[in-house]
């Protein structure tokens, strides 16, 4: 198990299963089979569901780390979403990278065909590789995602004037000792005097590899999505 994962495994265990998870395969032209988790809310609704993407982070990945991502950090922090979630393996080194983003679209487009998704809410959320995804899919594909949660993440050499044109919620630690907090935070304040619908959540304590800290942030961040998208 990844050391970014194992610290969630005993809790995750111990909660009751509020939903189904699948680990599947999705065979992509010019890509290959793209390994995802999906996650159904197991809650009686018949009316259209948001669909939430998780981009997993960096390390050293297993077969469905993203799932296993998507397990442990996205599924207690989102629940309260009742949203249909997926959660790929990213194909490349970067989800910003050609063959990623094409692999990611396409999982999109196929979850769009099977089930039944409110297209007006639509989020993508990651963290450190996964929250530099976000900061890239949620700029290049405007017309699609209505909200963003990056955690822990640089925003890469994305152009100011590109980001946060969606409703986006930034969590950051103070104490992260790989991706540093203040370019975050001053990135942000920019975003703002911009007039961008963005909100800055700054941590104190949890370091970069202390996911379990993002958690209740998370909570948080996906209450303040659900409030820009009434």
């Amino acid at each position: 198990m990844n050391l970014f994962l194992l610290p969630m495994l005993i809790a995750l265990l111990n909660q009751a299963p509020t939903r189904s998870v699948q680990d599947l395969t999705l065979e992509v032209p010019g890509v290959g089979k793209v390994l995802y988790g999906i996650s159904i809310p197991r809650s009686d609704s018949r009316e259209p569901r948001p669909l939430i993407l998780a981009l997993h982070p960096g390390g050293s990945r297993m077969p469905y780390y993203g799932s296993a991502f998507m397990r442990q950090i996205v599924i207690p922090g989102l629940n309260s979403l009742d949203a249909i979630m997926i959660a790929p393996d990213c194909p490349t080194r970067a989800w910003s990278d050609p063959m990623a983003d094409q692999a990611v679209m396409a999982l999109i487009q196929h979850t769009l065909d099977g089930y039944a998704i409110d297209k007006r809410r639509i989020l993508v959320v990651g963290f450190s590789l996964g929250g530099r995804g976000t900061w890239f899919m949620s700029s290049h594909h405007t017309d699609l995602f209505t909200g963003a949660i990056a955690m822990a993440a640089p925003t890469g050499d994305e152009p100011l004037d590109r980001l946060a044109t969606i409703p986006t919620y930034v969590i950051h630690s103070r104490n992260d000792e790989v991706v540093p907090f203040e370019p975050a935070e001053r990135n942000a304040r920019e975003l703002e005097k911009l007039g961008r619908p963005i909100r800055f959540e700054a941590l104190s304590g949890p370091g970069h590899f202390a996911m379990g800290g993002y958690i209740e942030p998370l909570r948080r961040g996906g209450r303040w999505i659900a409030e820009r998208w009434k």
